[in-house]
């Protein structure tokens, strides 16, 4: 799972982190809870990632980040990104070896250029060759994620098999691009988080599983 903003979680010694409030952070026990395993990257030091998500280096990082996850799960990876997180997300699936990566979720994805001077149409999103899911919330009010932006992406992602875009509405009022108002699912965290692990779900059920209905073989841990 790859957070928006900065890209930094600041995972402490013991375990715990100091920022965290992004939508998936604030989510990952809700996943675990429905036997996926979870793996979200932290910036190294005290690096900032905006701008760098849409770079071949970024790119090939999170292919590793997939490969990894694979080699210690034996499952089928997804890469799920949120808003900055998405242009990562996609980078990754974008270069990702054939069978490497199983799909690819994009929630409020930047696509209108803002201070990091960068979006999802930087990546080479027709590239991508696994089925996304692309979700949009109505009342996302942050200028650089506009929901009326989800049909375009989808546009873009030309060598997907399947791609699913899905429109939500609500949350809390809040910083229009901060993590806790719409365009981070505050106050319908529960809503997204069901409807990632359905359509998960859905296609781990073509690869011969059931579902997520237990956890995975190395499940991650949740460090709070």
């Amino acid at each position: 799972m790859l957070p928006g903003g900065a890209g930094a979680i600041g995972i402490r010694p013991d375990g715990t982190l100091a920022h965290g409030a992004n939508f998936l952070v604030r989510t990952r026990a809700r996943f675990m809870n429905k036997g996926f395993a979870v793996l979200i990257p932290d910036a190294a030091g005290t690096r900032n990632l905006r701008g760098r998500r849409s770079t071949p280096a970024y790119g090939d990082l999170v292919r590793a980040l997939a490969a990894y996850a694979g080699s210690e799960t034996g499952a089928p990876v997804f890469l799920v990104g949120t808003s900055q997180g998405a242009i990562a997300a996609a980078n990754g699936a974008a270069r990702a070896q054939p069978g490497a990566v199983a799909g690819l979720v994009l929630t409020e994805a930047v696509s209108d250029l803002g201070g990091s001077r960068e979006s999802v149409f930087d990546v080479d999103l027709a590239a991508v060759r696994v089925p996304v899911l692309i979700v949009a919330n109505r009342d996302d009010a942050c200028p650089v994620s506009p929901p009326a932006a989800a049909p375009r992406i989808a546009a873009a992602l030309a060598g997907a098999p399947s791609v699913t875009v899905e429109n939500v509405a609500g949350g809390m009022p809040g910083k229009a691009c901060g993590s806790l108002s719409p365009h981070g699912y505050r106050g319908i965290e529960g809503q997204v988080v069901d409807l990632i692990s359905a359509w998960i779900d859905a296609r781990l059920a073509a690869f011969g599983r059931q579902g997520a209905t237990g956890p995975l073989p190395h499940p991650a841990r949740d460090p709070e």
